[in-house]
């Protein structure tokens, strides 16, 4: 049985939110109810236990829509995800300290606004390297504009494969419900994504108000299906999507490189799983081809493996799909922010913060103060939310966390 409350006061079609005993600002639920009103999308919009209000689209939103896209309801970190893969090794295995562990992670794993250099290799997947290249070349040579959405575009496209970002995004060694170890990784398709999205937000905006299409939020400005900026987009979040399955694909080898002279000889497990949770894909829901975007949302049909991340300072979940028609095979993507970044710097101190984190090797500075753990849902309540989505099959409690 369905867990989600439905929400029928507005213009347009229902709201199916799994928020019980979640808190979810009026902010959002406005944010989805215009969403809904919009007239392509099809049955109703669902909403993830840790929703919360986001630039264009409410994050933790699913939004099922036939016959156009919305540009700014994907954003502008496509493709953002995680991968996890666990070793052969085992609590007992780490080292007392685990400072030099996160320290040799953050020598090889550029963070922040940082790249590799163009000496460094960028990959060993060369297939999918000249791949890349090759469709990313094509892109611009319809699009040469996109090179000025950011400085030397055409450069950073390569030398960040293997980078991690910064914001939430995250390096994590956790310990799972046997004290196994594990790797966990959070990121997208870090600048030219960025630019990819933006430049296709601004191009629906063009066309909204070259058609005199009025919009209750110009967020939704949306490309129809059948004109060349939809065929463009389509191409370019597909795109973007794989660049960041590469990112951290390659951002995994670094990791494991660098754990080798910190730690026992250990061999990777075939426990392994890479999922976006920022994109867009053609599915059949209800009997009809639809192009699913999920905003902070992870696909969850049965049998897929997916992760559910908490803060810095809370557990972290493997879990498994239990394909549920109402929420469009999705789940939550994580905890869900509690609080702007702005707020968590004003409610949140650097000793509030080493509390939180304590027993975690991470950076207590008020540098990652707006990703203090209380910024965040409580992912208890998250999970319990969401009992009919998917099935837990690892607890995870990071030991190390790596943030940019």
């Amino acid at each position: 049985m369905s867990n989600f409350n439905a929400f029928t006061d507005h213009e347009g079609l229902p709201i199916k939110l799994w928020n019980k005993g979640v808190h979810v600002e009026e902010q959002a639920l406005d944010q989805m109810r215009r969403t809904a009103a919009l007239p392509f999308i099809h049955k109703h919009v669902a909403g993830m236990p840790d929703v919360h209000w986001g630039m264009g689209a409410t994050v933790g939103s699913v939004i099922p829509t036939k016959g156009a896209v919305i540009p700014a309801a994907v954003g502008v970190d496509i493709g953002c995800g995680m991968n996890a893969v666990r070793l052969s090794l085992t609590a007992e295995d780490l080292p007392e300290t685990l400072r030099p562990v996160r320290e040799r992670i953050e020598e090889m794993v550029p963070v922040g606004f940082a790249e590799h250099t163009k000496s460094e290799p960028i990959t060993d997947n060369k297939h999918a390297m000249r791949s890349i290249e090759s469709r990313y070349r094509g892109i611009l040579e319809r699009h040469p504009a996109l090179l000025k959405m950011g400085k030397a575009m055409d450069q950073k496209t390569l030398r960040q494969i293997g980078t991690l970002g910064g914001g939430n995004h995250f390096i994590e060694i956790c310990l799972d419900e046997m004290g196994r170890v594990w790797i966990m990784l959070h990121s997208g398709s870090r600048g030219t994504g960025n630019a990819i999205g933006r430049y296709f937000i601004e191009k629906a905006k063009e066309d909204m108000r070259r058609w005199f299409i009025n919009l209750p939020d110009q967020d939704l400005a949306y490309l129809p299906e059948g004109t060349k900026n939809f065929d463009d987009y389509v191409e370019a979040v597909g795109w973007a999507q794989e660049y960041a399955r590469l990112n951290r694909q390659r951002m995994m080898e670094l990791v494991v490189s660098a754990l080798r002279p910190e730690l026992p000889p250990f061999e990777i497990t075939n426990e392994a799983i890479n999922c976006h949770h920022n994109y867009i894909e053609k599915e059949n829901h209800f009997g009809s081809n639809v192009y699913v975007t999920r905003k902070g949302a992870v696909r969850a049909r049965e049998g897929d493996l997916g992760i559910i991340p908490g803060s810095m300072g809370a557990r972290s979940y493997i879990v498994r799909g239990k394909g549920n028609p109402d929420s469009f095979h999705s789940c939550s993507h994580g905890a869900g922010r509690m609080m702007s970044r702005k707020e968590a710097r004003k409610r949140f101190n650097v000793k509030d913060h080493c509390k939180a984190t304590k027993g975690v090797e991470c950076k207590k500075d008020d540098s990652v103060l707006d990703e203090t753990p209380g910024a965040y849902k409580d992912i208890d309540s998250v999970m319990a939310a969401q009992t009919d989505l998917v099935d837990v099959v690892h607890t995870l409690k990071q030991v190390v966390c790596v943030k940019g």
